[in-house]
């Protein structure tokens, strides 16, 4: 059997990812693969993954520059999500330019008024990651 057979992919054909910077542990984002990006992420050893919005395969840092350079993929054990352990180039991961996507917090979740808090900075402006507003 192929080791991409062995991978459950939903009706849509995409398995979920999270991405995991090597050595800190510290999550740096969700996306998703389709069969062929988690194949190219394995041959070429760099992120590429499904973006469900542009309907095309996103290789992580084409226009950014942040690529990830993938230490190792695991898969759980239900086989049907992806962890990839990373390099994060140049230490941005999110398109709001900061280190990780998970960025705002919960507070005061047991008063009458919880709200989401921005508690990371960012590290560079968007627009000039992108020359676009993020």
């Amino acid at each position: 059997m192929n080791w991409l057979d062995q991978v459950h992919f939903d009706v849509n054909g995409l398995v979920p990812v999270i991405a995991q910077e090597h050595g800190s542990n510290k999550v740096l984002m969700f996306a998703w693969m389709n069969r062929e990006a988690l194949e190219l992420t394995a041959q070429s050893k760099q992120a590429v993954y499904w973006s469900r919005s542009r309907n095309k395969l996103w290789r992580k840092g084409e226009e950014s520059g942040h690529q990830q350079l993938v230490h190792e993929i695991h898969l759980d054990c239900d086989e049907d999500v992806i962890l990839l352990e990373v390099e994060q180039v140049g230490g941005i991961a999110c398109h709001t330019g900061r280190h990780n996507c998970f960025f705002k917090r919960l507070e005061d979740a047991d008063s009458s008024k919880p709200a989401w808090k921005v508690d990371k900075p960012i590290i560079k402006n968007p627009e000039e990651i992108y020359n676009r507003k993020a």
